[in-house]
Order: structure tokens, then C-alpha cells, then sequence
């Protein structure tokens, strides 16, 4: 067993490896390789999903694919279903029809142990951060460790200083959440998510709020981890450039359908009025600035109702 540095730039990561193989420490503390890329690329696959709440239909018989390795981008406007369809995928919500298959697994049709257990291999970075409030950054990087492993503690101490080496907070572990700016609770979150090494990220808005520098250092972040730890990623955001920066591949929704898709440069080329109005962020286009209503000149005339 030997100990190799992984360095890129600011970032330097220690990985454990085994007669070259990575490997994982899982709760029994055994050992085992981390899955390969296998000759069906796509670690998750949505197949016809639809999806409402109420009488609004959210996702309207939509599928699409996000690749082993890759860094995969939903986006869209608010209120069209991104942060949604990531419940869907970590199973705590259910679809009316359609599947969604996670490294070969039916997410909703697993007993509740299997799904809990294929959660364990998945790390998700909220939109608020959720730090326990009550805990030291080190104790919330640490407590999903403590939570699913029987590792001792002179282990969770090394890994938990490992994670926030990778994100730049080592220094912090002793601080509260209510001692950070937002950027550095964004980042204590995310070396919670990978904890437990999992093999893929789901970041919901991993962005918003961010001042430039905060926001350079999660884009940094984001592209350095999922190349030098081999995740997959899934960010939801409707932060076109920093998201089209890094991401390898675009969805972009709405009104339950899939308007667009392709790589970022594609996306930039395409030929639909509605994602170029998103893209470029337009004030008018197929989503129109004003509310549908009369003609202005016959409202101002009309005699109407009191207020």
C-alpha cells in the first residue's frame, strides 16, 4: 500500500492506492475497487420521466443521460424543476411514470436498506450549504464519517483534515458555520460531500450568492475534484457562465421539456429563440417581460374596478 500526493495547482489531494487501483474504505473497513468505466458510459439514465405536483406538470416524458466522469448541467429558469429532479435522482421523491437508473440500480424500486446504502455513495452539496449550526467545521465534515463508518478517531481525523486541505479550510476546522462568509461555507459543505468518497456530486446551486473571488474558487474546486477524485457531477444552476466554464455537457429545461441540449459550445450556437434568450440573459424573447394582459391603451381607458 502506498500514498501518492495528487497536486493541481492550489489543490493537492492524498489518494490511497494499491497495487495501482484505487480503493475505497467502506463501513466494514474492507476494501474495494472503485468502479470502472464500463462499456455502458452513463452512470445515471432518465427514461421517460414524468413528474407533477398538483395540477402542474414538471417534467413532461423528459430522459437524459450524465456520463461517468463527466461534469453534467441542468439549467434553466426558476421554478422549472431542477432542484426537483434532483430529489427524483437520490429517490426521495417519486415519479408518476418512467425510471431513473443509478450505476445499473432502479432508484425507486429499491428496499429501503439498498437505497439508503446506494445514498452512502453519493454526496450532495445543498443550496444553503445546511452546516450543522451547532457543530465545528471539523465535526461537520466529520460527522458522516462518524455517521456510516466504524472508522477510530485518529482516521476521521486524518480524513477530515485531508477534505478541507482540498478545499483550501484546513486552518478553519475549529471555527462555527456562523464564523464563515458564505464562500467558505459552501466549501466546508462541499468537503463534507465528498467525506465519504463517493462516486458522484449533486450540487444544487452551488453558486448563487457568491462574490466573484468565492465564485472562482467553487468553479476551481468543482472541475479539480471530479477530475482528480474520477466523480461524476450534477450541477443544477442557472448560472450560465461559470456553469458553461465547466460543464462537459447542457440540459436546459423548461416548461417540463428539454429545450436544449449538447456541449456548452453547442448550446451557444443554437438555433432555439428560447435558449438564446437564456443564455444571453435577454430581456424580451419567448419569455415575454410583460405579463399577458389587454391592450395597454384600452386598460388605461377602460373604466375597471376601484382599488
Amino acid at each position: 500500500m502506498t500514498f501518492c500526493n495528487i497536486n493541481d495547482n492550489r489543490l493537492t489531494y492524498l489518494r490511497v492506492v494499491v497495487q495501482n487501483s484505487p480503493f475505497r474504505i467502506d463501513k466494514q473497513l474492507k476494501l474495494r475497487m472503485v468502479n470502472s468505466v464500463s462499456s455502458q458510459n452513463n452512470l445515471v439514465s432518465v427514461r421517460n420521466l414524468t413528474f407533477s405536483r398538483g395540477s402542474k406538470k414538471i417534467f413532461d416524458d423528459i430522459s437524459l443521460d450524465f456520463q461517468r466522469g463527466k461534469i453534467t448541467a441542468i439549467m434553466g429558469p426558476s421554478g422549472t424543476g431542477k432542484t426537483t429532479l434532483l430529489k427524483l435522482i437520490g429517490g426521495q421523491l417519486f415519479p408518476e411514470r418512467g425510471s431513473i437508473f443509478v450505476d445499473g440500480q432502479n432508484v425507486h424500486q429499491l428496499r429501503r436498506s439498498d437505497l439508503y446504502d446506494l445514498r452512502k455513495r453519493l454526496g450532495m452539496l445543498f443550496q444553503s450549504g445546511a452546516l450543522l449550526t451547532d457543530m465545528t467545521v471539523f465535526d461537520n465534515v466529520a460527522f458522516p464519517l462518524r455517521e456510516h463508518t466504524h472508522l477510530p478517531e485518529s482516521m476521521i481525523r486524518t480524513l477530515v483534515l485531508m477534505k478541507l486541505q482540498a478545499v483550501g479550510l484546513r486552518g478553519a476546522r475549529d471555527l462555527m458555520p456562523n464564523e464563515l462568509s458564505g464562500g467558505m461555507s459552501r466549501r466546508v459543505a462541499l468537503a463534507r460531500a465528498i467525506a465519504l468518497d463517493p462516486m458522484m456530486i449533486l450540487y444544487d446551486e452551488p453558486f448563487t450568492g457568491q462574490d466573484p473571488i468565492s465564485m472562482g474558487a467553487l468553479v476551481h474546486l468543482i472541475k479539480s475534484l471530479n477530475t482528480i477524485l474520477g466523480l461524476t457531477s450534477i450541477i443544477v444552476s442557472h448560472d450560465v457562465h461559470e456553469t458553461s466554464v465547466i460543464a462537459d455537457y447542457i440540459y436546459v429545461i423548461s416548461e417540463g421539456k428539454i429545450v436544449g441540449q449538447g456541449t456548452p459550445a453547442e448550446i451557444q450556437q443554437s438555433d432555439s429563440e428560447w435558449v438564446q434568450q437564456f443564455m444571453t440573459g435577454a430581456a424580451d424573447g419567448p419569455v415575454h417581460f410583460h405579463y399577458p394582459a389587454k391592450e395597454y391603451v384600452d386598460d388605461l381607458l377602460s373604466s375597471g374596478k376601484r382599488y
